[in-house]
């Protein structure tokens, strides 16, 4: 198995700036669709256990779109083989002081590269 092939590595990177730029913008069709849609996917927030895509994208549809702009501090993608990939970032909110972690798995599905597990917390 091969660690960060170039090519799987800039579908992975593209996919998750893909995402990033969709969660900035709260473009919920996009977010929806990066995420596996499997009752099996499940996403930990700074303030909620979700299980289940159901519950996602309730959560999505709900949220306030305002306050979502945030800079990445740091940003590691690594890929294992040609299927499955790790994206872990540190982020700031802009205007906050406070720093945030988001860790997701991205496996490549028919459809694509998809999310299934997120978790995301603040220091």
């Amino acid at each position: 198995m091969q660690v960060n092939r170039p090519e799987t590595l800039a579908e992975v990177t593209a996919a998750f700036a893909r995402y990033e730029a969709a969660l900035i913008s709260n473009d919920v069709a996009v977010l929806d669709e990066l995420f596996w849609q499997s009752e099996h996917t499940l996403r930990y927030g700074v303030a909620e256990n979700l299980y289940g895509f159901a519950e996602i994208q309730a959560f999505r549809a709900s949220r306030p779109a305002m306050g979502l702009a945030r800079t990445v501090l740091r940003s590691v993608i690594t890929t294992f083989g040609t299927d499955f990939a790790t994206a872990n970032i540190e982020f700031q909110r802009v205007g906050g002081n406070k720093t945030g972690r988001q860790s997701q798995t991205w496996v490549r599905m028919p459809e694509g590269w998809r999310v299934v597990a997120a978790h995301v917390s603040l220091m």
